[in-house]
């Protein structure tokens, strides 16, 4: 088969709860968080398909969807002129017995027809929730090369914070041999003894062999219906399947090693990452006009940093402020600010995420927190200060960052 009469089809998992980045995931699906100020977490897995001109997306969707099914559609559903493209969301129907997706193989078979009417090659099974650049086409090409099967993509992590991942056994030819889960002593790479490949969850099938092995999995009762869990490492002996090293991924205007890869599933991750974009040289680039990450085109009017009505300005230092915010008087250093934020005289936020559509008003500060949609912050009000205080009002993860609900979250959103 010739790789450009290839023709592949992706589906999207962007059921997911996110109980872990809770409060965010209060009113939303993981996939809707909003990420960078501008954007959502599941645009990083679109805009890599769409760069990589794999046209054909199914989003299969389930938990508390409206978010995310409104994101699409204001951002991405006939949004681009790219022709045979399509970005189709499918929540699920229950089309395959009187249950909801009990796992990841679960969704893709319940959804099995979709791929049956498109007679693609291959299925790209991604993820919808992590932050990376990717383009997806090399991992195509390397799956036709090997003569794979099933082909995952991996990462190479530490050998010593392998011990509480997932990891995947390679052979020299990078063929698996093996999974372990929270081996203690981990098989490292060949010739890189202090690495081991972790599981990114981003698969490509051959068509043929997914659609047997579904049938195989949804007929096993003990099954909980999860490819990393259930199906690869009951099938890595008799299938041809190949682990991708995503850090040979060369993206388009992207200079130096692509190893930039993360799971934002826990609130300290998802803090971690939206700070690493305030950094001069991000590793994760988004100023690359030649691999955009594409959202809503919001009409907002441009950011600004003026002074108060009494004179005193307002400053900014190694912030990352977007669209329709406004600092007036006020003071913000090493933070994320999202559409459509008014910080006033003598507010002060430091080492914080403001999400959007947030006031904090005259004299407040906010320190190492992320402020959801749609709060007031009060006059003089302390967020960051005082933790007992702030375990009484807010949710405090274990590494101390406090985290605000939601409010009015469909109005202020729109």
């Amino acid at each position: 088969m010739r790789k450009k009469d290839v023709k592949a089809l992706a589906m999207v998992l962007a059921g997911g709860k996110g109980e872990r980045l809770y409060p965010l995931t209060e009113q939303r699906a993981k996939p809707a968080v909003p990420f960078g100020g501008m954007y959502r977490l599941i645009d990083f897995v679109l805009s890599n398909l769409v760069n990589s001109k794999t046209h054909q997306i199914y989003v299969l969707t389930q938990y508390k969807a409206q978010s995310l099914l409104r994101h699409l559609q204001q951002g991405w559903v006939g949004t681009y002129p790219i022709e045979g493209l399509f970005i189709l969301p499918v929540p699920a129907q229950m089309r395959v017995g009187e249950t909801w997706y009990r796992g990841t193989a679960d969704a893709i078979f319940q959804n099995i027809y979709l791929i049956q009417q498109t007679k693609p090659d291959l299925v790209l099974v991604f993820g919808a929730d992590h932050v990376y650049f990717m383009d997806v086409s090399q991992m195509i090409n390397y799956h036709l090369e090997k003569g794979a099967e099933i082909t995952i993509a991996t990462i190479p992590y530490p050998i010593t914070e392998c011990g509480q991942l997932g990891v995947v056994v390679v052979d020299e030819q990078w063929r698996v041999t093996d999974f372990q889960e929270k081996a203690p002593h981990p098989t490292p790479i060949p010739g890189q003894p202090d690495k081991g490949l972790v599981s990114m969850g981003n698969y490509i099938f051959n068509t043929d062999v997914l659609i047997e092995e579904m049938a195989a999995d949804t007929a096993d009762t003990q099954s909980s219906h999860d490819f990393g869990r259930d199906i690869l490492p009951k099938i890595y002996e008799t299938r041809r399947i190949y682990a991708y090293n995503f850090c040979r991924n060369e993206v388009p205007g992207l200079s130096g090693p692509n190893d930039y890869w993360r799971d934002v599933g826990t609130i300290k991750s998802f803090y971690d990452a939206n700070m690493d974009l305030k950094n001069p040289l991000p590793h994760l680039n988004l100023y690359n006009p030649d691999w955009p990450i594409r959202s809503v085109k919001h009409h907002d009017p441009p950011a600004k940093v003026v002074v108060d009505t009494s004179g005193k300005a307002g400053f900014v230092e190694n912030s990352l402020v977007v669209g329709g915010s406004i600092i007036a008087g006020g003071y913000v250093r090493d933070s994320i600010i999202g559409r459509n934020v008014y910080i006033a005289s003598n507010a002060k936020v430091e080492d914080s995420v403001i999400l959007g559509h947030t006031v904090i008003e005259e004299g407040a500060r906010v320190r190492r927190a992320i402020i959801d949609h749609g709060n007031v912050i009060k006059r003089r009000e302390e967020i960051g200060y005082d933790q007992e205080r702030d375990r009484s009002r807010y949710h405090v993860d274990e590494s101390g960052i406090i985290v605000t609900h939601s409010f009015d979250y469909d109005q202020k959103t729109q």
